[in-house]
């Protein structure tokens, strides 16, 4: 019986349930994606094995020889379950010997150590392979191709609902990734870029949208190229592991941090890209690290040291000129981050991120950045977002859309829509619907005024508001106070006081009769 969606989600959860209390839950993921990916990788390795000596007629060992992913001995799922004393330490050496053989994954597997005691006893790890050992994980006895990767963001959701704030660090909600991905539309062919692409989410629904697009697949393959970059390691291992096992085996995945040491070049310059796509992480702080690293530190009136603040707008110097509308501030990466993105854009290309609220109207030097991208006609549209859709923070956020090559009728405009309340309530969380999605991306496409949703603004009235983005200057929400009719107003209350008089006359009459 072929393995079913709803079944493998609900197995792979109580995985889950098997490591509480030894380790905290937003480490979860490092263990069970680990573990997942040595199963499945087991198991398709004996059915690629079992297919060649069928088909060819050759030696198990020549088999296991000639198969796509090489799989040494000491990781093989048969030995490891036969293990009874370390096995952590024997599950280490299986993780560090298929990265040896599959150049490809170094780093990835190894980031996370099961081979210590204090986090895992080997009865915890016993029982873990136990539970993957109950359903096999070939081709042939899933229920779909598309079936694991499912499963996996099923998994790589439930984990940041339960890592809370933390889960905001490598989990973009789904709603929004879907919104950002239909306003760029992304086309087959083309090279799309996620320079802060934590598990890689974003750029698998910009694939997923690209195979049903006409010509979107050559065979059984989505005619794509994907590109991303991430700084911190085990969400960039989670990432790696995220494309395996949705079949993205090419994509270009790098580590490190973007702003400072972008990974992607091509001919000694900044690699180009069709669209890029990302959520950056909200306003971060002291971002350029070569300034940070190199702090001042002089003596006050005391005697004491004190570390002189960088100063960002002469220390920033950046080697790839991307910085060219003005250098943001050091309490906030976000703009920072949008020029990195359009640089790296053809120019032809298109972006699409996600901003917090601030981007929209903050001064200083990010007024005067927000200035020129505005006068560099670069802006196609803003949509303002709902609070609390996202883990690290219950703000709302805005979607920039960045276009190189605006059409006739977009020049000098850009198109914003306030959908702040286009969204499903939630305990903790809300979040955007199919529906809402829809109903957003029918009015972008349009670009039609909506009232009370959506406006397409000439540039020129923004400057007449100081370039400033704020929606609400935009597009007026309030509803109308309803008229007041003084004449049936003065009626009403003529009436009141009548009636009043009429009720003290009897009142006077019944205490008369009572003598009072």
């Amino acid at each position: 019986m072929n393995l079913k969606l709803d079944t493998l989600e609900s197995w792979l959860w109580e995985s889950a349930n098997i490591l509480r209390g030894s380790i905290d839950s937003s480490d979860f993921k490092n263990y069970i994606f680990g573990l997942l990916f040595l199963k499945r990788t087991n198991d398709t390795f004996e059915e690629e094995v079992e297919q060649l000596m069928e088909e060819d007629g050759s030696s198990r060992e020549d088999a296991e020889d000639d198969t796509y992913f090489a799989l040494p001995p000491e990781a093989r799922w048969e030995y490891l379950k036969t293990v009874t004393e370390n096995i952590g330490i024997e599950l280490d050496k299986a993780f560090a010997a298929i990265e040896r053989e599959n150049t490809s994954l170094e780093g990835v597997l190894t980031t996370t150590k099961f081979g210590d005691k204090d986090k895992l006893s080997d009865d915890v790890i016993k029982r873990l392979l136990s539970h993957f050992n109950q359903y096999s994980l070939r081709n042939a006895d899933l229920a779909s191709p598309h079936i694991l990767g499912d499963a996996y963001e099923y998994l790589i959701k439930q984990f940041a609902d339960d890592a809370g704030k933390k889960g905001g660090e490598f989990y973009t909600p789904r709603g929004v990734v879907q919104l950002i991905v239909q306003l760029i539309k992304p086309q087959p062919k083309q090279r799309v870029y996620d320079p802060t692409m934590g598990s890689g989410g974003m750029l698998i629904e910009a694939a997923n949208y690209i195979a049903q697009l006409p010509e979107g697949k050559v065979g059984k393959n989505i005619n794509v190229s994907l590109y991303g970059q991430e700084k911190n390691l085990s969400t960039w291992a989670i990432g790696k592991l995220n494309m395996l096992l949705h079949n993205f085996t090419d994509a270009s995945l790098e580590k490190g941090d973007t702003l400072v040491t972008p990974k992607h070049m091509e001919n000694n310059d900044l690699m180009l890209f069709d669209r890029v796509i990302a959520n950056p992480p909200f306003s971060q702080g002291e971002w350029w690290t070569p300034a940070e690293t190199n702090v001042e530190v002089k003596l006050d009136k005391d005697g004491k040291e004190k570390k002189v603040t960088p100063k960002y707008n002469t220390q920033v110097t950046d080697p790839y000129g991307r910085f060219q509308y003005g250098i943001p501030p050091r309490g906030y990466a976000d703009l920072a981050f949008l020029q990195h993105m359009i640089a790296v854009l053809k120019q032809d290309g298109k972006a699409g991120v996600v901003l917090p609220h601030g981007t929209l109207f903050r001064g200083s030097s990010e007024g005067k950045i927000r200035k020129a991208l505005l006068q560099a006609d670069l802006v196609e549209g803003i949509v303002g977002l709902p609070s609390k859709l996202f883990y690290n923070t219950g703000i709302p956020a805005s979607i920039w859309i960045i276009n190189k090559n605006k059409t006739e009728a977009q020049k000098n405009k850009v198109a914003i829509i306030d959908a702040s309340q286009a969204f499903k309530e939630g305990k903790n969380q809300n979040s955007l619907e199919e529906e809402h999605v829809a109903k957003i991306v029918a009015a972008y496409n349009a670009y039609a005024e909506v009232d009370k949703y959506m406006r397409v603004v000439d540039v020129e009235e923004i400057a007449e508001n100081d370039y400033n983005l704020n929606i609400s200057r935009y597009i007026d929400t309030t509803e109308p106070e309803p008229e007041v009719d003084i004449a049936a107003v003065k009626e009403t209350i003529a009436n009141l006081e009548q009636q009043e008089a009429d009720i003290d006359k009897k009142l006077s009459s019944f205490l008369k009769e009572l003598g009072i």
